[in-house]
């Protein structure tokens, strides 16, 4: 981490802080990925995600969530027993984790036979899941997305309205669930022990599984990601294919919006990864030819 990074900075601060509230060694905190949450690796096999400000919400959810999923017996990732969590500090949200023995991310069919489980449960009963909202945080990503002109923000300001109504009208599907809100290969982890566990429940919500679902035909058919094999084990395993759906595209549209607006989140912070955010919205305006866009990785 570089001391000149105001971003890493802020986020060390919440850590520290929120660990002298918790009473967890802080001292030899180790940034793993600065993204939508900054990581860290503590001493004594634990992990701490440190949110963006006004999460506090969201890391609450993610906690319950990780909670349920370990009393429903489905394999995830756990949070630290015997410490009131999340912690507030500076505005951020901090949470604390076991950490996993060294791991890669799952495989396609690795994502599908977890989310066949997640589908399956009966919602939680001591908590409520809100209602899926795909579109959360996009209208304050396209306002602060000043690497673009005020043109191409109007743009995605009336893309986002047309993907509003559609998602409204959107075709009948399988039956409402919980879905995990983030379902990819990254958020999937094999360990070398080999278990396959479940991580990152922030989005987390009651809503479509196709929105699961989506996720890896976007992974495939948008970004080039995974393999024709790869997703076909995907759909085998699950037992489903959702692009042969008539809301996959309304679904696939919020995906790939939602992934323009990252880019441009983090490129307000790192002028480095802003070519990225071009190159993203170029190819959701057509400008790009068809998919798949071979999109990189935005995060630090």
């Amino acid at each position: 981490m570089t001391q000149a990074d105001p971003v890493e900075q802020a986020s060390l601060r919440a850590l520290r802080a929120a660990c002298r509230q918790a009473g967890v060694d802080a001292r030899d905190a180790e940034p793993i990925r600065f993204s939508e949450n900054a990581i860290y690796r503590l001493s004594y096999g634990v992990v701490a995600r440190v949110s963006r400000v006004g999460q506090f919400q969201a890391a609450v959810k993610e906690v319950q969530v990780a909670r349920w999923l370990e009393g429903a017996g489905v394999p995830a990732v756990q949070t630290l027993p015997d410490v009131e969590q999340p912690v507030e500090a500076d505005g951020r949200a901090v949470t604390f984790w076991r950490e996993l023995p060294p791991h890669r991310p799952g495989t396609a069919a690795d994502v599908a036979a977890l989310l066949r489980r997640l589908h399956g449960l009966t919602p939680p009963e001591h908590f409520i899941l809100s209602a899926l909202d795909p579109f959360v945080r996009l209208a304050d990503r396209i306002d602060r997305a000043r690497m673009y002109t005020a043109e191409e923000r109007q743009w995605l300001r009336e893309r986002l309205a047309d993907l509003e109504h559609g998602y409204a009208e959107l075709s009948p599907g399988l039956p409402g669930c919980v879905v995990h809100g983030d379902a990819w290969i990254g958020n999937v982890l094999a360990t070398e022990d080999g278990r396959v566990v479940l991580a990152d429940f922030e989005r987390s919500a009651f809503g479509p599984p196709e929105w699961d679902l989506v996720s890896m035909a976007v992974k495939y058919a948008t970004l080039g990601g995974i393999s024709a094999d790869d997703y076909a084990a995907f759909v085998e395993t699950y037992g489903h294919d959702v692009m042969a759906w008539e809301g996959y595209r309304v679904l696939r549209d919020i995906r790939e919006l939602r992934l323009v607006t990252m880019a441009a989140q983090v490129g307000m912070e790192d002028a480095g990864l802003r070519s990225e955010a071009a190159v993203r919205l170029a190819a959701i305006r057509g400008e790009s030819g068809p998919r798949p866009w071979h999109w990189k990785a935005v995060s630090r």
